[in-house]
């Protein structure tokens, strides 16, 4: 096991953590039945830096990758945060304490990887259980298990695959990357009228009243108001993913009815509790995703070390928007090394 130095592990930070946010902008595009279900491609610089970074830079890896992809996507305020941030935790504390105690020889990272997978599904399905379809997450437990199980094995063999032939990962002692020459690059098209900082405060306001908001029908409204401020915004919305969504948690919600029986067939029954309970669920979550979008922009800067870092990744990954990948089969662990190659090297 190889500990960079600490000038090594300043340079490597910002560049797996913006190749966090790069897969994490993949994994985006692909069509999941829940916005909180992941396949985690994200995990992957996470998986290459448990054998370099000692636990301080490590756990940093991990709250950059989970606040960026909440900056780029704008979920800062809303449930997918939450499952995003606890699920995340907790399987970086168990692969993390898994290497640790285990070393390379014991426990590979295939096998590192579906213990963190596992780890990050069991808890984001109790706080589904909490906030999303109560008893009716029982039904989703089985394949989203599964699913975990198959994309965590599939990730971890890949990142041995790469350890073993990558050249980024053999060299790991270059100069850091200028800061001065990240900080010219793009990070996020700020607001013309509002500061980002500004917008965060505001939207931080709004989503406690929202959430202390008892009525159903102001929470209709209000989803409703950020809906708007969202498309006058200039947000692209995706009305129809939303509607499924909904949808979605408003049928789980009724796999465990309760309350009066309004219709029955055959042995389903949708009762009034379970509907009600289930589409206020649905507003609020969606309510949180819209209110996060129009007040979470990706210019915001958080003060203090952290802040600067997160910056200094936003710049990378400014940088690793622009050279326009195109993975070709057979070749994407070379494509993957020189991109990291690529960036590791100073700016000129």
């Amino acid at each position: 096991m190889k500990i960079l130095t600490p000038q090594a592990g300043e340079a490597a930070l910002p560049v797996l953590a913006a190749f966090c946010l790069f897969l994490s902008a993949i994994e985006y595009l692909i069509p999941k039945p829940l916005p909180f279900m992941r396949i985690g491609l994200s995990n992957l610089p996470l998986l290459l830096a448990l054998n370099i970074f000692p636990a301080g830079s490590w756990f940093l890896l991990v709250m950059l990758r989970i606040f960026g992809q909440a900056l780029i996507s704008g979920t800062l305020f809303s449930y997918v945060f939450i499952f995003s941030l606890s699920g995340g935790l907790a399987s970086a504390i168990l692969m993390f304490s898994l290497r640790r105690l285990c070393g390379s020889a014991l426990l590979s990272l295939a096998g590192i990887s579906l213990a963190g997978s596992l780890a990050s599904n069991a808890v984001q399905l109790i706080l589904a259980f909490f906030f999303v379809f109560g008893d009716g997450v029982r039904y989703l437990a089985p394949p989203f298990l599964f699913a975990g199980l198959v994309s965590g094995l599939a990730l971890g063999l890949f990142a041995e695959a790469f350890t073993r032939k990558s050249r980024w990962y053999r060299l790991l002692e270059f100069p850091p990357v200028p800061e001065t020459a990240i900080s010219k690059t793009k990070q996020g098209a700020p607001s013309r009228v509002w500061s980002p900082v500004f917008l965060f405060a505001a939207g931080l306001v709004l989503m406690l009243i929202f959430l202390f908001t008892r009525s159903l029908k102001w929470r209709i409204i209000q989803f409703a108001f950020y809906t708007l401020l969202a498309l006058l915004s200039g947000k692209k919305l995706k009305p129809l993913f939303t509607l499924l969504v909904m949808a979605g948690i408003v049928a789980g919600n009724l796999l465990a009815p309760f309350g009066r029986v309004l219709y029955s067939l055959g042995s389903l029954r949708i009762t009034e509790g379970a509907l009600l309970s289930g589409l206020r669920r649905a507003f609020t979550l969606e309510g949180l995703f819209m209110l996060s979008a129009v007040f979470i922009r990706p210019g915001l800067r958080l003060p203090g070390f952290f802040g600067s870092l997160l910056a200094r990744t936003f710049g990378v990954f400014s940088l690793m928007q622009e050279k326009k990948l195109h993975f070709k089969k057979g070749h994407i662990i070379e494509e993957i090394d020189n991109l990291l190659l690529d960036l590791s090297l100073p700016v000129s």
